[in-house]
This record gives structure tokens, C-alpha cells and sequence, in this order.
């Protein structure tokens, strides 16, 4: 089978594509790649989730990196994915293996290689470890690269550390003045706890829902969207809490669900969050958005007169925007972050900033949204996913190039954008972005309108003139 690093690691179906083997493979390719780099003698931390053998699949990772002569810092237990690139600075490792596979089926497991700015492995890296996967595949190494030297088995738990980092990005004084309770909805991830153990210290009351291992994840997706949140939205309402976190199954990801039961992703969260770094922190400094994400953030950033960087969909471009300036990055998918955090999305930094505003602004976080949608305009974000065959894939994809359209939904088109796939900019500020899937036949069209029937409208043009 062929073995690819997509936009957040390698994924696969576990005992059909994600075997012990694989993980063996992959592994040793991420070792190979680490010695010819010089700086493995730093070590690698090697985390896991709870998914179904992940404990065991990052015990094969650890031994062939041991016999690779890499000095290995084991987590002793499930962490969140943040909380193992974390580690990768808190122990000044080269790098990090995470097994993982987020947000995904509970059939699937991964890997994620994580460098040592605690980031997500850029392309030039995934590169070069797929081609040592490839020429390792071709003549399967025989016995220790090294010989063994170097070998080191150190068992570690970062938690403490990491929740001490975080208690240092956020207001919980202001937490605890404000007498919040939150319910967390672990959604039987790696995240139950950590929140709970902060907000807790601060003084707020917390509840935690979903927060034992559960490998099939109550039957779901560990994905925080609103379709699997119902259980946190009938707690909320039920305990009168003012703000409930959801988490996925690595805790990278969140969404958010107010007093009154209404959700809000990362597209209703990252402007609300921006505007108040600025305005109430003090704080100045462009913001990163993934092309997908909403221009309320533009509005906000030309009012306070900050730069946006625009990039590819996928964290590891927002973390780089990061690392050269950004004060806050997100993408619409779920995940955000911090410059003086780390240049990776993290689920549970989200949530206490979503504390920490609810708290020190004293209004449900849906309020703080519509008043800015009354001060810069109403959005209405949309994604819609259209499934297809493979010969109308490669149809569209070679029409894509193309598609340069005078109007659309009765608009004038302003500006084409091909960051990542095609986005067209209409002369109102809406805009509709169309995206093919890597891996599968399928299109992703994401759009942005001042109402939702103007989103659908935007959305179903680019259909009839594509012919999906």
C-alpha cells in the first residue's frame, strides 16, 4: 500500500491499512529522517490518544526508535496532541510521534510527526520522510542502524507543565471572579480533565460529560460539530451553565456552545476572540486565516489597521504565520491558536480563552457576535461537501483553471484567489471558495454571505457552473 503524510499526518484503517507493521515502517522512517537531520540525539517524544491500541501502536513506535539509538520520552499516559508538542519544547526534544487520528472514525488510527518547534510537520519534511517509507519498503532494513548506542527510555508526563504554560496565556482571575460554570465535553477523548482541572483552580464550577475511554466514541465521531454536541447543549441548559467546551478525540479541535444552547465554531469564535485581544488585551498584530475561514476577521483587522495573512487550508501554514508574527491564527475547521503559545491548534487553550471572554466581557459569547456583525456586518459562513465520482473529479479539476466568471448570484466578481483551490470574491465582500479532496472524489465549496439563503445561492451557482 502507498503511505502519505496528508494535511495533518498519515491515517488509516486499523488492520487493513494501519498495521503494526505500517506503524513499524513509518517508524523507521521517521527515524531515518531524524538521523540524517543530526538532531536526534535530543530524543523524541512519543504521545498517543485513546483510541483502540494506541498505547500499543506508540509502544512499536518507541522500540524501533530505541533500536534506532534515539532516546525516547514515553508519555505515560493518553494526552492531547497539543499537549505532546508541548512536550517537544518543555524537554527540548528533536521532535514528537503523536498516535492519533483526531477528529476521524474510531475505525481509523495515525501518525503525526511533529517537529521541534512543536508545530505541524510542513510538506518539505512529510516529503522526506515518505521517500524513506518508500525506499524502506523497497529493502527492508536488517537489525540496529547503530549498533545501539545512545539508547535512553525516558517515561514522562508533561501535563503539569502544560497546564502551567496555559494558566500564563489567560486571565483566570478574571475566570474566577466572574464565578463561571462550564460544562466539557471530552467526547471520550484525551482532553477529559484538563479544563476541568484549570477552571476548577480558578474557581469555576465545571462539569465534564463523556469523559471516559470509550475506543467507539458512543458510536460517533469525536468531532466537535453541532450534530454531536446535543448531549452538551441539553447539560448547559439544564445546569444554567454561561459556556459549554467541546472537544475531538486529540482535543485539537473545539466548539463552543452558549448559555442558550446555540453553538458557535472557530468561523463564530475567532472573530469574537480577535476583536477583544485587541480591544480589551491591548494587543496589536495581524491574524492568519486559512482561505476557508471568514472575512469577518479582515473587517476587524482593517478597523484596528492590521495586516490578515491568507493561507492554504491546514494548521501547519497557520503556524508558520505564527512563528512570523501573526498574534492569532484559526481555520475554520475548528482550530486556533496563539503566537506565545505554540504554532499548533489546540482545543484546550480555546476553550479557556472562550472562559476568559465570557468572563471579563460579562455577555454570552453569541451576543459579543452579533454586536460585531452590527458594527463590521452579518456573515453567514457555509461549508457544503459534494460527493462525486472520480471521472467528474478529474472533469472539474481541469476545468477549475478556467472558471473566471464576470458575475455570480447576480454579483460582481472583484478578485480570483488560488491559494488553494478557487475562490472568487464578489464586489459585496460575499465569497465562495471550491476545494477538491486530496484523497477522495469530492469537493469542498465553503462560502460566506450576509445571510444563509445568499451563502446556499453562492454555493449552488458554483455547482451549476461546474456541472457537480
Amino acid at each position: 500500500m502507498s503511505i502519505s503524510f496528508g494535511t495533518d499526518g498519515w491515517r488509516g484503517i486499523m488492520a487493513r491499512d494501519f498495521t503494526f507493521d505500517n506503524v513499524a515502517l513509518v517508524a523507521r522512517a521517521i527515524a531515518e529522517y531524524l538521523l540524517g537531520t543530526g538532531g536526534h540525539a535530543r530524543g523524541v517524544v512519543v504521545g498517543y490518544d485513546r483510541r483502540f491500541l494506541s498505547e500499543h501502536f506508540a509502544a512499536t513506535v518507541r522500540d524501533v526508535l530505541l533500536a534506532c539509538g534515539i532516546p525516547v520520552y514515553a508519555c505515560r499516559e493518553a494526552v492531547p496532541t497539543p499537549v505532546t508538542a508541548f512536550a517537544v519544547r518543555h524537554y527540548g526534544a528533536a521532535g514528537a510521534v503523536m498516535l492519533t487520528a483526531s477528529h476521524n472514525p474510531p475505525e481509523y488510527n495515525g501518525i503525526k510527526f511533529i517537529p521541534e518547534n512543536g508545530g505541524p510537520a510542513p510538506p518539505e519534511v512529510t516529503r522526506r520522510i515518505e521517500e524513506h517509507i518508500r525506499n524502506l519498503g523497497a529493502t527492508p532494513p536488517e537489525g540496529d542502524r547503530t549498533g545501539g548506542p545512545g539508547r535512553s527510555l525516558t517515561v514522562v508526563d508533561p501535563r503539569s507543565a502544560y497546564l502551567e504554560h496555559l494558566a500564563r496565556l489567560v486571565d483566570l482571575e478574571a475566570v474566577g471572579r466572574a464565578g463561571l460554570r462550564v460544562v466539557v465535553d471530552a467526547m471520550h477523548g484525551a482532553g477529559a480533565g484538563y479544563l476541568e482541572e484549570v477552571l476548577t483552580r480558578a474557581g469555576a464550577e465545571t462539569m465534564g460529560l463523556r469523559t471516559h475511554r470509550d475506543p467507539l466514541f458512543g458510536g460517533g465521531l469525536p468531532d466537535p460539530v453541532p450534530e454531536r454536541l446535543a448531549g452538551l447543549r441539553e447539560r448547559v441548559r439544564e445546569t444554567g451553565a454561561h459556556l459549554g467546551v467541546a472537544l475531538d478525540g486529540d482535543a485539537d479541535r473545539f466548539g463552543l456552545v452558549d448559555a442558550d444552547g446555540t453553538y458557535l465554531g472557530a468561523n463564530q469564535f475567532l472573530p469574537v476572540l480577535y476583536h477583544y485581544l485587541l480591544s480589551v488585551r491591548g494587543m496589536q498584530g495581524p491574524v492568519a486565516r486559512t482561505v476557508a475561514t471568514t472575512h469577518l476577521l479582515d473587517r476587524i483587522a482593517a478597523r484596528f489597521g492590521q495586516p490578515v495573512v491568507e493561507t492554504p487550508v491546514g494548521f501547519k501554514y497557520i503556524g508558520r504565520a505564527l512563528e512570523e508574527g501573526c498574534i492569532l491564527g484559526g481555520e475554520e475547521s475548528g482550530g486556533l491558536s496563539l503566537r506565545a503559545h505554540l504554532p499548533e491548534k489546540d482545543g484546550l487553550l480555546a476553550g479557556l480563552l472562550a472562559a476568559e471572554v465570557r468572563a471579563v466581557r460579562g455577555r454570552p459569547l453569541g451576543a459579543l457576535l452579533q454586536e460585531l456583525m452590527g458594527e463590521f456586518g452579518a456573515v453567514a459562513p457555509a461549508r457544503l461537501d459534494v460527493h462525486t465520482d472520480p471521472a467528474t473529479k478529474a472533469r472539474v479539476l481541469e476545468a477549475l483553471p478556467g472558471l473566471t466568471p464576470e458575475r455570480l448570484a447576480g454579483r460582481r466578481v472583484v478578485r480570483r484567489i488560488t491559494v488553494d483551490g478557487v475562490k472568487l470574491v464578489l464586489e459585496d465582500g460575499s465569497w465562495v471558495l471550491i476545494r477538491a479532496s486530496g484523497t477522495e472524489p469530492l469537493f469542498r465549496l465553503y462560502a460566506e454571505a450576509p445571510d444563509p439563503d445568499r451563502t446556499g445561492a453562492l454555493q449552488e451557482e458554483m455547482r451549476r457552473l461546474l456541472g457537480l
